[in-house]
């Protein structure tokens, strides 16, 4: 006959991890690798778990603890965007699709115009060369290039017909 009761001073069986505890390893891994925004962080955690109000729960204690901000987030994307030649509108969308707010993306992206300006001439330098449009035609490819790049207009003009 079968005992329907566990048996007294029978050690019991494996317990179910604590889910918490899984998502924050896992969570510090993606840390690890680079910094994450909080938004991209909750997609990837929330597509890994189901318990949504766990993953908010985690996200907060890393917040608190340092680990997770969406201030250093913004500040290294942003330089990392600078440095492949990438100008102040791009870099917004981007940051804003990103889940970082608008008023920490002007924050991290308040350079001097003569800042975006140099950037801008290192990305056509970079692309194009040292030398000025050939004719028209070479003109309105750089002035494409350079707004895809996320540089205003009136930046793209000033560097083209000065």
């Amino acid at each position: 006959m079968r005992p329907t009761m566990p048996e007294a001073g029978r050690a019991p069986g494996p317990e179910a991890p604590d889910p918490a505890l899984e998502i924050e390893a896992q969570a510090v891994r993606l840390l690890a690798q680079r910094e994450h925004s909080r938004h991209e962080l909750t997609a990837k955690l929330e597509r890994r778990f189901a318990d949504e109000s766990a993953v908010r729960a985690v996200l907060d204690e890393l917040e608190s603890r340092g680990l997770l901000s969406d201030a250093r987030f913004a500040e290294q994307y942003v330089a990392l965007r600078l440095r492949k030649g990438f100008g102040p509108l791009r870099i917004r969308a981007e940051l804003r699709e990103r889940g970082i707010a608008d008023a920490l993306s002007e924050a991290c992206l308040d350079l001097g115009e003569g800042d975006w300006m140099d950037c801008l001439r290192a990305a056509a330098r970079q692309r194009f060369g040292e030398g000025p449009p050939a004719d028209a035609r070479e003109q309105a490819r750089r002035a494409r290039f350079l707004q895809y790049r996320g540089f205003p207009e009136s930046l793209v003009r000033r560097y083209l017909w000065d």
